[in-house]
């Protein structure tokens, strides 16, 4: 008996042609697709082969039947190695998904052995890292023992691109990026400060433009902290380089070393408000926009997150938090 659909008012089968190949597709299983994949990747199916630890003529059969199944070609042959055609190319996208999410639930299955439900994929900036998220995620992490938190920083603009991938669940990002086609909510105001030794030059004034402080030296962060490459953008975007002297780990260091005397320093505001030893250096505010920064919540889809994800969102969104 043919199965049947409702179109309309009408009851209408399904073509045969059509139940054929979505038959078919069911067959295609995972080493077919990591072999088509590995084949893609090092340019050739003798190379794709050896790399899924197949035989050259097992890979071919492979790869034959996968083309047969749906009647199209997936790859161009040539004496210069292997291309994918406009099919094989849409493949190839979905295969990546599809064997990421594969991926993705191997490791929340392994998580699940060893007592966890689940894990949450969170980007950071390096303000939200430092700043707002240690005593944030400690909470969360102690009333939740079944969910675990993988954290990392990165600048902003690698966050959302990473986002749009679905390389993470949840990310804080500055206000300052582009976050159109991803979902955001308000985390924190985020003013970035100068930070001055009470002797410096430029201590009398009330206020500065970031390029009146380029000719100067600077304690910066670690080059690889994501507030150290995002001052160096704007520093080139003022036409300079930011001429930092020594770098320090943590905002608390950078406040240490401007008060010796070291250089200048830029940290979040909060990062003063929550400074204990007395004040031997001068904070004074930035006249840039980019400077008046607030972090914002975004994902994909809030509706969309996993379970786990939507238990941490629920946690960072809380006004208790905020």
């Amino acid at each position: 008996m043919q199965r049947a659909s409702k179109t309309g008012g009408c009851i209408a089968a399904r073509p045969a042609a059509t139940r054929q190949v979505t038959w078919r597709l069911m067959h295609f299983d995972l080493v077919d697709l990591r072999l088509y994949l590995n084949c893609l990747q090092t340019g050739s199916i003798t190379a794709g082969a050896g790399l899924s630890h197949l035989s050259l003529a097992a890979a071919s059969a492979r790869i034959r039947a996968m083309e047969a199944a749906l009647g199209v070609a997936f790859l161009q042959r040539s004496r210069r190695g292997i291309s994918p055609t406009p099919a094989g190319q849409a493949l190839a996208q979905h295969a990546r998904l599809l064997l990421r999410q594969v991926e993705r639930m191997n490791h929340d299955l392994a998580e699940y052995a060893q007592g966890f439900k689940g894990q949450v994929r969170l980007l950071c900036n390096t303000a939200a890292l430092t700043e707002y998220l240690p005593e944030l995620l400690a909470d969360f992490v102690r009333q939740h023992p079944h969910i675990s938190v993988d954290q990392h920083e990165l600048t902003s603009l690698r966050i959302t691109h990473a986002l749009r991938q679905d390389a993470a669940d949840i990310g804080i990002v500055s206000n300052a990026v582009d976050t159109r086609d991803l979902q955001t909510r308000p985390f924190r105001d985020d003013p970035l400060v100068l930070v001055l030794p009470q002797e410096h030059p430029l201590s009398s004034l009330p206020q500065l433009r970031f390029s009146d402080t380029l000719s100067h030296d600077y304690v910066g962060l670690s080059a690889s902290s994501a507030l150290a490459v995002y001052l160096e953008e704007q520093a080139l975007h003022s036409g300079c380089r930011m001429q930092v002297r020594i770098r320090a780990e943590g905002f608390d260091g950078v406040l240490r070393m401007v008060a010796r005397g070291a250089g200048l320093g830029i940290v979040p505001k909060a990062t003063i408000e929550r400074w204990q030893a007395p004040r031997t250096f001068k904070a004074v505010p930035l006249n840039e926009p980019w400077a008046d920064r607030k972090l914002l919540l975004c994902a994909r889809s809030f509706e969309q997150l996993p379970a786990c994800a939507q238990t941490l969102l629920g946690a960072l969104s809380t006004p208790d938090n905020r």
